[in-house]
């Protein structure tokens, strides 16, 4: 019943536009005076600096920090015009070049409002311009975008590692498979909207342009194999290989001479407030869970729910449907933050591999990201696009399914996102 006081209250706060950050504070704060009255204030700042300052959610900001340098040195736009030459004589194209170049750029930025503002920015006035309707140029960038997530690095993965104590290269490897199989079957539904209405072919196949796309994009090129290779090569933590994808965008964006440090000091500002946000959220987090710590109501939680089943699969298709709803209403730190501590305790009861669960968890944020009211990355999309919300989404509703289809098979078919898991490290 506490649980359900807290969950109320916060979404309470939440409808009235006190920040999300803010109100999880509100909510642990007083919910620990009702339990230990004033005696619990001053351990507070103690609790929020802790949960803060762990060792993997320092690769947020670097994350972070990378895919802004990318962004404004020229990189993305150079992936995308060797996508372009590789797939643009294919009818629907240039929705092809969108779902690659954004599985590439999510290997370095791990973020999806990144991903779809950076290739968005570019692509969506392309496609329009090359006879692309805008809500299908937007639900396409966006859906692309929410699927890349899943693809390593992902913030929303280390964010969760950090609050189940997973290992995040596990979960990044985790999600290699269900990412491309999900950005080929985008892929496939691009090529059906654009042989259904007739979508244009954006240019023909020359090898001679190939090849120079090719080798002007061949330095950034070597972004996920530095990043990647040095992770799951054992080289280096993923912290450590956020901090080698800083250092790599930055020789790159020098070296195409389209990086100086004006835009250097503009893009560290920018990734300075984008973390603020994050890790404001994560420490007020922490106050709510020490709270729920201390009064163990994620193991009444667990016992509550075993008792009407233990049944892994009906307690995955339960979970499913929670973050669904949850994802309509929270973005996906919020969530993790918020629900993750709650729900281990039932998930280790009834034997699901937390790795697993990871993968399902960020699945089910993904889909949040295109279902208003929040959709986060829908939204930034149909800025871009000068495109209705709601005209997006009727398009936007094919590649949704897309990402169900992808959720289903892996919350049920396990060796989709835990075959290279188990083949690598277990």
């Amino acid at each position: 019943m506490n649980i359900l006081f807290i969950l109320v209250g916060l979404l309470a706060l939440i409808l009235i536009n006190v920040p999300i950050a803010i109100a999880l504070a509100i909510v642990a704060v007083l919910a620990m005076l009702a339990t230990d009255g004033i005696g619990a204030l001053p351990d507070l700042p103690l609790v929020m600096f802790s949960g803060a300052t762990n060792f993997p959610l320092l690769a947020i900001p670097l994350f972070i920090l990378a895919g802004a340098i990318m962004n404004s040195s020229g990189i993305s736009r150079r992936l995308i015009a060797f996508a372009s030459a590789l797939l643009g004589f294919i009818r629907g194209g240039l929705a092809m070049v969108v779902i690659g170049a954004s599985m590439f750029f999510a290997e370095i930025s791990g973020s999806a409002v990144a991903d779809v503002a950076a290739i968005g920015s570019i692509m969506i006035p392309a496609m329009t311009r090359n006879g692309y309707p805008k809500p299908f140029a937007a639900a396409v960038n966006s859906s692309a975008a929410s699927l890349a997530i899943i693809i390593p690095p992902s913030i929303p993965m280390i964010l969760y590692g950090a609050m189940s104590n997973s290992s995040v290269v596990q979960l990044f490897v985790a999600g290699i498979v269900p990412g491309i199989l999900g950005g080929l079957a985008m892929m496939a539904l691009a090529y059906w909207f654009a042989v259904r209405h007739d979508y244009p072919v954006a240019e023909q196949f020359q090898l001679k342009r190939l090849w120079s796309t090719f080798k002007d994009a061949a330095l950034a090129f070597l972004l996920p194999i530095i990043i990647l290779g040095g992770i799951f090569g054992g080289l280096v933590t993923a912290t450590e290989g956020a901090g080698l994808a800083v250092i790599a965008a930055m020789g790159i964006g020098f070296l195409y001479r389209e990086l100086n440090w004006r835009h250097l000091k503009r893009v560290i500002i920018e990734g300075g407030i984008q973390t603020a946000v994050v890790m404001v959220l994560v420490a007020s987090s922490a106050l709510l869970g020490t709270y729920l710590t201390e009064a163990q109501l994620p193991q009444e939680l667990a016992r509550t729910i075993s008792g009407w089943t233990e049944n892994r699969y009906a307690v995955l298709a339960l979970l499913n449907i929670f973050f669904l709803i949850i994802g309509f209403f929270l973005h996906s730190a919020a969530a993790i933050i918020l629900v993750i501590p709650v729900v281990m305790p039932l998930v280790q009861a009834v034997g699901i591999d937390p790795v697993h669960f990871g993968l399902i968890v960020t699945l089910n944020l993904a889909i949040g990201q295109q279902t208003p009211p929040v959709a986060s990355v829908l939204i930034t999309a149909c800025s871009i696009a000068k495109a209705n919300v709601w005209e997006v989404t009727r398009v936007n509703v094919y590649f949704i399914i897309v990402l169900l289809l992808v959720l289903v098979l892996v919350t049920y078919v396990p060796v989709v996102p835990m075959g290279l898991v188990h083949f690598f490290y277990r």
